[in-house]
Parts: structure tokens; sequence; C-alpha cells
């Protein structure tokens, strides 16, 4: 019996969802797409297909709440402008979990339909940088930056699915696969001293229409829907019920297709009634069809979120991503498991996040305990740009501390043992005066985990070649 491409494509998701539908190779059944589904089929169908859209329902839900503003401000901004984020979170922020505290951000939220945005970046002066872009899908197709592009000032122009025209003398072209996007950049900050510098880098970064290049160009305030629910995207997609889900879905395909590579999963679609560039109401398909895309968000929800958990490989303590982020191909739980634990994730490339919860041993972290974190020498963390460790509490947020530390890292006076080894002492109670330096404090009580930064890593990182210490209990 020989199967039909669409069915070969599904048997991998159909693997994933084999509990739900309690047949691991339904896509062998699936060999004539004008038969009617059976409930198995029906349902194997909609849940791979809630997967593959996962990523875009998310963006777009994000873009509703960033853009919900009249004017720049924080980390919101009106479409196609910059929001520039002034400082780092603190103790008291509760918004985004695992945040940052050695880049400041400034983010642009983008919708080409009608033609190219043009971005101007001023010299970086040595400063470390990186935009990273990513279409609606959250595929990353570009990454202007210090890497890429270098220190010098520059203009790029982002350019929309199908655009002709000219773009002006020196205006290099990212073409954009759809409509919609978002571009975040990561502007590396040496501490708070450092923000005035930062600062200033960040307003000379301009974004105008093409159709506005060389003109004195305001741009439009945005406008405020103030019925926008700005609660978290993640819990706002955990909200949406199954039919209300597909139709956004199939709303964002009218300017944002599929890839090239999704044929097999277009096809999917379409045998549910699911069409790119149309309306879909789920009420007018068989009720195998219906009762599969309601059941959709509890069943599949899981195996998204169990997919981030499980990501990467364990070393020394540490799960480590270093293939498939930024780039799918078509393995849409990996995108859909990074979109929820990490919407924005860049390529390894660029930078690596290995995160620790637990000890050399493989208890988890405990502020009852003191831990050392140890590099021999010549064996800190190999990245061209620069790296970091940041502590966060059992909620995943900053760890309130008596010295507002959160992070250390190659950008700090790190003190050197006398073999030219590194310490980093990760407790609540001060380790002493003399290694205060190399403090990282934690909480006051509960668990707690680890998140390292590579911004630039070298090639014995991306090879697997260097992985970090374990994190070594250190009681006295």
């Amino acid at each position: 019996m020989k199967l039909k491409p669409v069915a070969i494509a599904a048997l991998s998701l159909a693997v994933t969802f084999s509990p739900v539908v309690n047949s691991p190779v339904f896509a062998q059944t699936q060999v004539e797409a004008k038969s009617p589904l059976t409930e198995e089929q029906a349902k194997a169908i909609v849940y791979s297909i809630y997967v593959m859209a996962y990523p875009m329902v998310l963006m777009d839900l994000s873009t509703a709440i960033s853009t919900n503003v009249a004017e720049p401000g924080g980390v919101s901004a009106p479409i196609n402008q910059f929001a520039n984020l002034s400082a780092f979170p603190d103790a008291s922020f509760d918004t985004v979990v695992r945040p940052n505290a050695n880049t400041l951000y400034s983010s642009l939220t983008y919708d080409v339909s009608k033609e190219p945005l043009i971005v101007s970046v001023p010299a970086s002066k040595g400063r470390y940088y990186l935009f990273q872009m990513m279409d609606e899908w959250t595929e990353v197709y570009a990454s202007p930056g210090s890497r890429t592009t270098g220190d010098d000032a520059y203009a790029f122009a982002i350019v929309g699915p199908g655009w002709q025209g000219t773009l002006p003398d020196g205006v290099r072209a990212y073409q954009s696969p759809t409509a919609n996007g978002w571009m975040l950049g990561r502007i590396e900050t040496r501490g708070k001293d450092d923000y005035d510098a930062v600062h200033a880098f960040q307003k000379d970064l301009k974004s105008v229409p093409l159709s506005a290049w060389g003109t004195d160009y305001v741009a439009p305030k945005g406008t405020v829907n103030a019925a926008q629910d700005m609660t978290s995207p993640v819990t706002q997609i955990e909200k949406l019920d199954g039919p209300a889900f597909f139709k956004r879905f199939a709303e964002l395909m009218k300017k944002n297709p599929p890839h090239a590579n999704d044929e097999s999963a277009v096809d999917l679609m379409r045998q549910i009634g699911l069409v790119p560039g149309e309306s879909y109401n789920p009420s007018k398909q068989p009720q195998v069809v219906q009762d599969a895309v309601a059941s959709a968000p509890a069943k599949v929800l899981p195996f998204i979120q169990n997919t981030w958990v499980k990501s990467g490989e364990l070393v020394n303590g540490w799960r480590i991503n270093l293939t498939g982020i930024g780039s799918y191909g078509s393995d849409y739980m990996h995108r859909a498991g990074v979109a929820f634990g990490g919407l924005g994730a860049n390529k390894p490339v660029d930078a690596v996040y290995p995160s620790a919860f637990v000890d050399a041993d493989g208890n988890p972290f405990d502020s009852s305990n003191n831990y050392v974190l140890h590099f021999d020498k010549g064996e800190t963390p190999p990245a061209r740009a620069f790296w970091s460790v940041t502590l966060y509490n059992q909620d995943q947020f900053f760890a309130k501390n008596p010295i507002d530390r959160y992070t250390l890292g190659s950008n700090d006076p790190l003190k050197k043992n006398p073999d030219g080894s590194i310490d980093i002492y990760i407790q609540r109670e001060s380790p002493g005066k003399d290694k205060e330096a190399n403090w990282l404090p934690a909480p006051e009580s509960g668990h707690f985990s680890l998140t390292m930064r590579l911004y630039w890593p070298e090639l014995a990182v991306l090879s697997g070649a260097w992985s970090p210490p374990a994190v070594e209990l250190a009681n006295n």
C-alpha cells in the first residue's frame, strides 16, 4: 500500500499523540484524502495542526499586547516602531519568566504587507548587539548585528513576501517570509553605569516606511484598544477554546501563509476543511472534526509544555539546546515547545542558554545549601562577546537579595583564585567580604535555578566540545 505524502508527513506527530488517538500509525490508514475521516484520524490531524499553529497564534497574541499603546514606552510600541527598554528588571518584576540582566532590549513588531520598512542602526563602537528577525511562525531568517554585520552604522530594509521595487542606495534587504514578524534586539549592557551609553545607541535606532525615506518622518500614534486582554500571551492561549484558536489561525494565514516546505501540513489542513488564505468555521465541518477541534487545547498543550521541559541534552546537570532553535523545518513540536518556553529564542550560533535545576549529585538546588560553580583556569564559558550566570527563584523570577545582584559574568570584576581559576559562590548568605565580588545570592528559601548565557559562542560550545561544569554542593 503506497502512502500519500500527507500521510508520511503526519506520521511523526501521530506517534507523539498516540496516547491520545490510540493509533500511532493513523497516517497509514489515511490513504484516500476524500474518504470520511474516522474519529482517530480527525483527532490526529487536528492535534497536529494545533501544534503547527501554536507559535503563530502566540506571536499574534503577543503583538496585540505589545502594540496596544499610543506611543513607544518600555517594552511596548505601535506597529513598526521601536520599543526601547531603558533598565534591567529587578526582583519586583514578574511579567516575563527568566528575565535578562545582561542586555537592554530594543524590540520592533512589524507589518510589511504594504511596503518595506527601513531600519537605521548607529555605529556600535565595539559594543555587542544582535537584532534577531523572526517571521510570524517564529522562524529566524536574519540576525544582523556584531557577528554578521560588524560595528559600523548601516541601514537595512525588512521586505515582505512578493514585494518588488527598488531600495535606496546602500540599503540592504532582508526578506521576511511573512508580512508580520518581530525583530528583537539585544544590546550588551555592562551594568547600570552603562545605561547612558546604551540609551544613546537606542535613541539613534530608526524605523521608517520606504515611502517616507529621506523625509522628516513622524511616526503616527498607535490605536489603543481598551478592551485588549493584557495578561501574558501564554495565559491567553491556554484560555482560547479550540474553535477560536483555529479561526484565529486561519485569519493569520491570510497575510502569513505557510512556508514552501509546509506542503504536507497544508494537505493535512485541507482534510479538515482548513484552507490557507480562507476563513475557517469548524462548526461547518463533519462532527468528528468539530469534536477534535473542541478537544485540541486540553489534549495538546501538555505535550507542547513537556516538549520544552525535556528539550536539549542534559550534561553535568545543565540542559543545553544546540540544535534546531530558530530554524525548525518541519519539526513543529520542537518549534511549539520553544515558543511556549522562550518566545523569541535565537539560533545557537548567536547565543546559547544552558540551564541547571540540579547540583552535581542530581539534587534540586535548595536555598538552605551553599554551592560553588568552579571554572578552571582558561575554562570559563567560551564566548566571543560575553557570558553570564543568572539565578532565578522557584517562580522563575529574580530573587530579592541584600546587594540587588541577579547575575555574574565576564563583564563583572570577578576575583580569581591564585591558580587563575574562578569560583562563583551561590548561597543566600554572604561568603565573606573577600569573596563578595563572586557572590551570586540565592533566595531566602525554596528551590532555585540557573541560566548561563553565552553570546556569540565559540565553536567549542556549538560542537559540544565544551560543557558547563557541574555546580557542586559546598556546605561547611
